[in-house]
Order: C-alpha cells, then structure tokens, then sequence
C-alpha cells in the first residue's frame, strides 16, 4: 500500500484518516482500555470481502494500551460495501487524524538475490523485503520507504505466534488482514510508537482485532 496523495474524507477509497463511512446506526466505538473516550479513525480499507475499519485510542498515548489487541483501547470492525454513510464525529476526544492519505496498491515481485546479504538460518520476511525495496535506486541508501504505508494480505511480519489475537466476540483463531505504518510523515501519522500495526479479522462475526509490534 503506497502513498498516493490527499485524498477527501469521505471517499470510499483505501484511505488513512479522514471520517469512518458504516452502515446507519453505527455508533463511534469509546476506548475500553482506560479512558473511556471515543477512539481515533485510523483507516478505512476495501478489500475483496467488504471494509475494514480500524480506529486506535490517542486520547493519553502510552497510558490506554494501544498496542495490545485485547485492551479495549482499539476496534477493527468489518462492514459490507453497501449502504455506508459518513458517520458523526464526537464532539469531544482526539478522533481524527490531521490529514487524508490516499492509498493506492502496487504489487512488488521480490529478487531473489535480494536474500544474499539475509542470514541463511534466518527465512527473510516477504513484507520487510518488499518495503526496503520500493522504489530503490542506486544512489539512493534507503529507498522511499516513507511512502509505503502498509500492505493487504500475506502473513503478519515478524510477529510472534503467542501474540496472534482471537475474535473478540467468539475467541475463535483470526486471520491476517494488514499491515498498518503510521503515516507518510510525522505530522499526519498515527501514534503507535514506532511500531507497525497488525489488523486481523474475523469474517463470520464481521470484526477483528489490532495491535501494533
């Protein structure tokens, strides 16, 4: 997922920040952690089988615990295409992200020379190689990594097994949805802590969990 601009915010486009589109009589989710207010919009992403919709808790970052899937203090939710509206922003709390980032997809096939200089007892990860490598140039020492703001599908990058997060309404297993980076620059970004996101869903029950690491 890459960079592609401002876009408005409410477009039905893959998109980070601006206003959350959902169904009629959705209500804004509150934080669950510690706080109690309402979350932050973080993203609102299409993909094959309906949106998801991610928001995280920045109302007293590092306090309300953003970063783990089971707090309270982040929501996935997964709606269907049809018949989404913008929803009211609440008047009160830290619910929206500065600026609307555009996102747009670009497939990156992987070199496989680009393992050489990976530790051969160490399998590289498909994610970290591909954002190293976007748009790299020969004078360039680290590409434009700036621009790639996440990825859809694959596998959760670098994240360890005990802490891949159940359904939240039935506990059953989720599955791996995307990978969130905070934002193209640091006056737009979410807040996670120089972590990447991790939003996995659970397609029966229509939700998911975050967590970033």
């Amino acid at each position: 997922m890459i960079y592609d601009g401002t876009a408005p915010a409410d477009s039905d486009v893959p998109r980070t920040g601006g206003v959350p589109l959902a169904p009629a009589g959705f209500t804004w989710p509150l934080c669950g952690s510690c706080c109690g207010e309402p979350l932050q919009f973080f993203a609102h992403l299409p993909v094959e089988y309906g949106v998801l919709s991610v928001f995280v808790c920045q109302n007293d970052p590092g306090a309300c615990e953003s970063w783990d899937a089971t707090s309270g203090a982040n929501r996935v939710y997964l709606f269907s295409r049809e018949e989404l509206q913008p929803v009211a922003v609440p008047e009160k709390g830290v619910t929206l992200l500065p600026a609307t980032s555009a996102i747009r997809t670009h497939v990156v096939t992987l070199d496989p020379q680009a393992n050489d200089d990976h530790d051969e007892e160490v399998a590289p990860d498909a994610y970290d190689l591909a954002r190293s490598g976007w748009k790299w140039e020969p004078e360039e020492r680290f590409g434009k990594q700036r621009e790639v703001l996440g990825s859809l599908g694959g596998s959760p990058s670098y994240l360890e097994d005990d802490r891949l997060p159940t359904c939240p309404s039935c506990a059953g297993p989720t599955e791996f949805a995307a990978h969130l980076e905070a934002g193209i620059s640091a006056q737009t970004a979410m807040n996670l802590g120089g972590q990447l996101g991790y939003v996995f869903v659970c397609r029966p029950c229509r939700e998911g969990a975050f967590l970033t690491g």
